[in-house]
């Protein structure tokens, strides 16, 4: 067994690696909205590819990981926490390459409201991830204590930024377009939350093998 907790730990250092490659995808895809960078944008989407292979990568070797070893208990539940990890990170990863495409778009037109919320929105939702993972890989779960409340945070400024948009698009029609990009970014970077969320969840389930949800 020894043989197999030294291969789980060397696959969660690899979801480590893809947990910050994902977060890193995010947390430029909105630098590169707010600088108006499309050499950085076009960094993000060219990254989606690497995301993906270490999805595979990772989900292949944890499947060989069951095979070979049947592992049970703890073991067994973090292997599915892994699993279901890598699909979490994956659809952050995505979410940052869609955030990436707009920044193009409006790469030549000018911020309405310095882009109200949406860079303290997504350093909200970094710090979730960053949090998320940290308790992944050292079982310390107070790290995910809180993220019910952060998570109704989240909810609460996402609405707060539609709303904003409303009024900046009924006082000036030709924001229109740029205001509508900006209410999808923060749902973007709800869904992001939630996908962080749902990995704190797998991981209290991993560490205490109790089922919590974060509503």
């Amino acid at each position: 067994m020894d043989r197999l907790h030294e291969e789980l730990k060397e696959l969660k250092r690899r979801v480590i690696k893809m947990g910050e490659l994902a977060k890193e995808m995010l947390r430029n895809s909105v630098e590169a909205l707010k600088k108006q960078d499309i050499e950085l944008a076009e960094k993000v989407i060219s990254r989606k590819k690497k995301l993906a292979d270490m999805d595979a990568e990772i989900e292949e070797k944890a499947l060989q990981l069951v095979a070979l070893y049947h592992p049970m208990a703890k073991d067994m539940r973090t292997v599915a926490c892994i699993l279901k990890a890598i699909t979490y990170l994956t659809r952050i990863g995505r979410y940052g390459k869609d955030i990436a495409n707009i920044a193009k778009e409006l790469s030549d037109k000018p911020h309405v409201a310095k882009l109200v919320e949406i860079p303290y929105m997504a350093e909200m939702v970094c710090r979730m991830i960053d949090d998320a993972l940290k308790a992944f890989e050292t079982e310390d779960i107070s790290l995910i204590k809180d993220f019910e409340e952060r998570d109704d945070s989240l909810d609460a400024l996402r609405w707060s930024i539609f709303r904003e948009c409303i009024t900046y698009m009924m006082e000036n029609p030709s924001t229109i377009t740029r205001c509508a990009h900006y209410m999808m970014i923060a749902r973007y970077l709800e869904r992001c939350g939630d996908h962080a969320c749902k990995i704190a969840e797998k991981v209290h389930y991993m560490v205490t093998g109790e089922r919590v949800e974060i509503k």
